[in-house]
């Protein structure tokens, strides 16, 4: 169960994911998107006869992995996970004519994974949704395309967490038909009005899931992520 995954996820949804399932999980610099999505993968697939991929535009699978060790979050043997730096790289010296789709690329890769693993490649990550904007060339009718990429994404019958950077003040770095188009949307947020830096959780949104709507705190250290009480109550 997604909600058993980390410790006081349950506080904040009473009933739990069931994919198929797009959800954004959104957030400033420092948040910690990425080691929260990967903690709820890891601990989701340990006791389980699953698979998942995690794909990551922005870092290395090296970079990645240190960065959850240095949390103490543990490699999930039964995850995938890709990176784009060479890919990146080639395209950076090619005509513009030869450079790679990604958004195409991924599909494939989905739909590799599928193949091999039928019916237990249950969970995905596209870490971040602002990256692949940034490689695509032609960002024309994108709320269309976004749209059926995240229909590939149901049509697979997978739990996708898709993490998009989100400054500050609350606004989208990207083109905001994001919200409209997914399925559920976690907010991970920085507060700090008390005079104390506290890092919390909100889900805006979650279709087919009963869930609070008020943001919790988060308490991070090493050996992972914890889900405390209602910030209003720290």
């Amino acid at each position: 169960m997604f909600r058993d995954t980390i410790e006081g996820l349950d506080k904040v949804f009473k009933t739990d994911i069931e994919p198929p399932k797009v959800i954004l999980v959104t957030g400033p610099p420092g948040s910690m998107k990425t080691s929260f999505v990967y903690t709820i993968m890891s601990k989701y697939l340990e006791t389980r006869e699953e698979f998942g991929l995690y794909t990551t535009l922005e870092e290395t699978v090296e970079s990645h992995l240190k960065n959850m060790d240095s949390l103490g979050i543990d490699l999930s043997l039964k995850m995938q996970i890709s990176d784009f730096t060479e890919l990146r790289e080639i395209d950076q010296v090619v005509p513009e004519e030869q450079r790679t789709d990604y958004m195409y690329f991924i599909e494939k890769i989905i739909k590799h994974f599928k193949q091999l693993h039928g019916d237990k490649f249950t969970v995905f990550c596209l870490d971040s949704l602002g990256a692949l904007y940034s490689l695509m060339e032609d960002q024309k009718n994108m709320r269309n395309k976004m749209f059926y990429f995240f229909k590939m994404l149901r049509d697979n019958n997978l739990v996708s967490f898709v993490v998009m950077e989100r400054s500050p003040g609350g606004e989208s770095q990207i083109l905001g038909n994001e919200g409209f188009l997914v399925d559920g949307i976690i907010s991970l947020g920085i507060d700090r009005s008390k005079g104390t830096i506290v890092r919390y959780l909100q889900v805006e949104k979650m279709r087919a899931c009963q869930h609070s709507m008020e943001k919790f705190a988060l308490d991070v250290k090493k050996g992972g992520i914890k889900v405390l009480g209602p910030l209003i109550e720290q």
